[in-house]
């Protein structure tokens, strides 16, 4: 069956998690103070997520049981399930130890920036790992319950209905967790920088602590479920295509078909232990200089895949078609190398070594409207580069193995999901430090380390939602030709001049913008909850200002968790009802339709919305570096303005609109046997 290589891999991957998390708890927290606001911080993040999960929980429940009556069978209601399941305990248990690693982060940092990394990136990898070892132990699980005897077109259903279950968690804690940061962000950024006029994670702003929560539910937890969603679905979309390959006229058909089906999961499996050595390169050679570890360990896990997957492909000896033994290999070097592109793309438009963000800066001098302005125009000119990489990586895939190939172009982008999100997570761990070391009044030369390690962050994670985009974008074309090949929808029936295809395009192109537009108004409510108590509290609580009085923090996580809870249920109900109603109702060509339109219209807001909002704060942090007045000054409260504006648009809309296009992609290719009826 080929499952023994997965099967280690993912044991693998936990044995090294468990190895990280006993380290990092040895290490100390610090003083009374910095555990206290630690604990607050783990508190609120558990509360808000023991919430989250119920609610989503009920959801599951509420369409797992109907699946299984169906003729999908209780086997797919049960795979979901598990995949939801399976989703959130990897977010719960990277929030867990991210927000047990933000204290010792700063401890550390009082000895040093080496020491401070080592802890921050081991938390990180702690969730990158869980993501890619759990992911790949639960899918082993699946087939093996379910699938022992073979991957067939018949079963499949069962698979992918483990990849729908991850897809239908991780929209709810990307969107949730989204709510939550961005209210949270803004209500303390706007009251306390910008009217009261004070720093950055004063202990005095009520809602400090909520900010620094919402940095690990949705950072952390959120972004976890988000790849580890994006990972099973490129591995399960190369499968299913592979699937149908037993049933074509060719000698051999039904052995080629086994070697393609289980070929995403070796190099799946290939990656895992690169991300495990490149994580181990960081952790050994970060103390020189932290960017040049973070991406040299980015890069080493890439070439390390590369190699293997050479290895691996040429080793089974694949010849199917027209096309060569090696066409997987080039599929899936194809994807390897685009991802690299457009993360470091989304690096340039948002990191402040570099023009754009500069300019972006320099323009803040004119007030927060021209801010904003150009804040807009410069996610908008960031889509180019990855667009054509997306499509030069789409091109060349096919040409070497057909749409198998477009999958696997996929699968290549996203074999290093463990180091991709160990760099990413790292970051919002590095931000609490810095927020920890404020609220304990450390020195500021421990600010200085935590703030150095943050502004390494904010690089990283810009060029993992670059990642996180590219990688939607293939995983979502993988699967909408999957579901195209299950339910009998040829290329040719897709005609423009066909008017029920153009009206499913229409639609399709449009959902993005509505499902972002209730991900803004929810996080609006929010903020202005959020704002609203804190300006009651500086008003109504004697001494606050003054330092003589603890803020109620309790009551801005608790107004912050449920503005999360309310706004993410309606954009998370038209992801799984569009699909459904149109399937039923207008037939698959016209969904197939509304995936292409959505896939399109999806890419490019989500590519501009995140690095429209990742210039907005870098922008913002390099004026806070003594540039253009430094903090205080009118430019820094325009670029403050833009930042609040960026925030949403980068860690609430652009993340979750990935999630939307691989959610209705693969509810589509779960449902389609009962849409052709």
């Amino acid at each position: 069956m080929g499952l023994w290589m997965p099967l280690v891999a993912g044991v693998v991957a936990m044995i090294f998690v468990l190895y990280l998390v006993i380290w990092i708890k040895k290490k100390s927290p610090g003083s009374d103070r910095m555990k206290s606001i630690s604990m607050a911080i783990q508190e609120g993040a558990k509360a808000f997520l023991f919430r989250e999960y119920k609610t989503v929980f009920l959801v599951v429940l509420v369409i797992a049981v109907p699946i299984s009556f169906t003729s999908l069978g209780w086997h797919t209601g049960v795979s979901f399930a598990f995949g939801a399941l399976v989703s959130a305990l990897a977010g719960y248990l990277g929030m867990r130890i991210a927000t047990q690693s933000n204290a010792r982060t700063t401890h550390a940092a009082q000895t040093g920036l080496n020491k401070a990394l080592g802890v921050a990136i081991s938390g990180g990898a702690v969730m990158g790992l869980s993501v890619v070892g759990l992911a790949l132990l639960g899918l082993v699980a699946v087939i093996f319950a379910f699938a022992r005897s073979g991957i067939t077109p018949d079963n499949a259903m069962v698979i992918n209905g483990y990849a729908m279950g991850a897809s239908l968690m991780a929209l709810f804690a990307r969107s949730g967790g989204g709510i939550f940061t961005k209210g949270a962000d803004m209500g303390a950024d706007l009251v306390g920088k910008v009217e009261a006029g004070i720093p950055e994670d004063d202990p005095r702003n009520p809602a400090v602590i909520a900010d620094n929560v919402g940095d690990n539910v949705g950072d952390v937890a959120g972004l976890g479920s988000d790849l580890l969603e994006s990972y099973v679905e490129s591995i399960i979309a190369s499968m299913a295509i592979a699937a149908t390959f037993a049933t074509l006229v060719t000698p051999n058909a039904a052995l080629i078909s086994s070697k393609l089906i289980f070929l995403p999961i070796y190099v799946a499996s290939a990656g895992v232990i690169a991300s495990i050595l490149g994580v181990a390169f960081i952790r050994i050679l970060g103390r020189f200089n932290p960017q040049s570890a973070l991406l040299g360990g980015t890069y080493i896990s890439a070439g390390l895949t590369a190699l293997a997957s050479y290895l691996i492909v040429n080793s089974l000896g694949i010849e199917f078609a027209s096309y060569s033994k090696l066409g997987p290999f080039w599929a899936i070097l194809s994807g390897l190398i685009s991802g690299i592109i457009v993360g470091l793309t989304s690096e340039y438009f948002t990191s402040s070594k570099y023009g754009p963000v500069r300019a972006l800066a320099h323009s803040a001098q004119s007030g927060p409207a021209i801010s904003v302005t150009n804040g807009m125009a410069v996610g908008m000119r960031s889509t180019a580069l990855p667009v054509l990489m997306l499509a030069a990586a789409v091109l060349v895939a096919h040409q070497m193995a057909g749409m198998y190939g477009v999958a696997m172009a996929a699968v290549g982008m996203l074999a290093t999901t463990g180091m991709v999100v160990a760099v990413d997570s790292y970051g919002p761990i590095a931000d609490n430090a810095g927020g920890i070391a404020e609220m304990a009044g450390l020195p500021p030369e421990v600010r200085k380390i935590t703030d150095h390690l943050d502004s390494v962050g904010n690089t990283t994670a810009a060029i993992g939602k670059g990642f996180a985009i590219g990688s939607a974008a293939l995983a979502a074309i993988g699967l909408l030709s999957a579901y195209m090949k299950i339910s009998h929808v040829e290329a040719a029936k897709l005609s423009l001049t066909e008017p029920k295809v153009v009206a499913g395009l229409l639609i399709g192109g449009m959902l993005p913008y509505l499902f972002s537009s209730m991900l803004f108004k929810a996080v609006a409510k929010s903020a202005f909850q959020l704002i609203e108590e804190v300006r009651r509290q500086f008003r109504e609580i004697p001494g606050l200002m003054e330092g003589t009085a603890m803020p109620d923090s309790a009551t801005c996580v608790d107004i912050s968790t449920k503005g999360a809870l309310r706004g993410m249920m309606l954009p998370g109900l038209l992801a799984v009802l569009v699909p459904v109603a149109v399937g039923f109702t207008m037939g698959p060509v016209v969904l197939s339709g509304v995936l292409v339109g959505a896939i399109v219209s999806g890419v490019m807001l989500g590519i501009q919305t995140a690095n429209s909002g990742g210039a907005m704060d870098n922008a913002k942090k390099w004026i806070e570096e003594g540039n253009l007045g430094g903090k205080g000054s009118d430019t820094h409260k325009a670029a403050v303005v833009g930042d609040t504006v960026g925030d949403p648009l980068k860690d609430t809309v652009g993340p979750s609109i990935n999630i939307l296009i691989k959610l209705m992609s693969v509810i589509s290719l779960v449902l389609a046997p009962l849409f052709m009826r």
